[in-house]
């Protein structure tokens, strides 16, 4: 398999309602970039939902895809955390949790239609959001002379990077994001320009 140089994600939170028998499914979906931003997340969504009796979710974090994990919160196993984590698969996003509230209406819906439930409420919550597709950067340190600087900042604007730090003293020094995409061309480009490239 090709490594992506890109990959998806969401521009923002997200909600949707999914009612069935009674019971309320109330699908939270935000963009979160590590486990503690998650932690967050569901520490603030139980303040939101106090009442409610369920709080499944699902992550997927990382350009890899590598961090993951689903929790079924007390409903029987594989029918909330699985498909709630299959959307995300399904729709191939990263750096993107959801979870499920679930207000119990009384009567029971069986596993199909918990897992109906919870499955659909997340396919709601992430057609509420808007997908993303970004580029993976890589942090890339450069040092120069003063006098290379426009050439510098003409390979920097020519590759869509992003400078995140900078720093003058004999030379210059520059911290950039640059797009996974043009990373080889990039360094390239400051090599020529007698740029000391550091990853």
């Amino acid at each position: 398999m090709l490594f992506s140089t890109q990959y998806n994600t969401v521009s923002k939170y997200s909600e949707s309602i999914f009612k069935d028998k009674g019971s309320k499914f109330i699908a939270c979906l935000q963009k979160v970039e590590n486990i503690e931003e998650f932690k967050v997340f569901l520490n603030d969504t139980k303040k939101k939902y106090p009442a409610a009796v369920h709080y499944c979710f699902a992550y997927r974090i990382g350009y890899d895809k590598s961090v993951f994990r689903s929790n079924d919160d007390g409903e029987p196993s594989g029918s909330a955390g699985k498909p709630i984590y299959n959307q995300l698969l399904a729709f191939d996003l990263t750096n993107v949790a959801i979870i499920v509230v679930r207000y119990f209406g009384g009567t029971l819906l069986g596993v199909p239609g918990l897992i109906n439930a919870y499955k659909q409420s997340s396919i709601d919550a992430i057609k509420e959001n808007q997908i993303i597709t970004k580029d993976i950067l890589e942090i890339v340190r450069i040092e120069f002379a003063f006098d290379k600087m426009n050439e510098v900042m003409r390979v920097i604007k020519e590759n869509k990077i992003n400078i995140t730090e900078q720093r003058a003293s004999g030379k210059y020094e520059l911290h950039l994001q640059v797009p996974f995409s043009t990373l080889t061309k990039s360094k390239e480009a400051f090599n020529k320009i007698e740029s000391l490239i550091y990853n």
